[in-house]
């Protein structure tokens, strides 16, 4: 692009248009990024907000039941409270039925 032939206030013109655009691809690129973030923190069971603090939720699994357990992996186990966590929404997603990781 040659700019040589635009005058001075043609290139003032053209600047605070490019400025509005980058500043606009910006946003729309810091709200792709975060919806991503945010996909892939709740895959693994956490929240946005946990990882860029740096501070899981504290599991309490001591004071509550186990009511499901994943049938391969006997570490994965869930109360049932809260938010299901990634290998639960996993299972189903292949099919399976919740009762399945009941725990009798």
């Amino acid at each position: 692009m040659d700019l040589s032939k635009y005058t001075f206030d043609e290139l003032q013109w053209l600047k605070k248009d490019i400025d509005k655009e980058l500043t606009s691809r910006r946003k729309l690129d810091a709200k792709k990024a975060q919806q991503e973030l945010k996909s892939v923190a709740e895959r693994y069971g956490f929240t946005l907000n946990e990882l860029i603090s740096g501070q899981t939720a504290k599991l309490t699994l001591a004071n509550t039941a186990v009511r499901f357990r994943h049938p391969e992996d006997a570490d994965k186990i869930w109360s049932g409270r809260g938010r299901k966590p990634a290998w639960i929404k996993e299972w189903e997603a292949r099919g399976h039925s919740l009762d399945e990781l009941r725990v009798e």
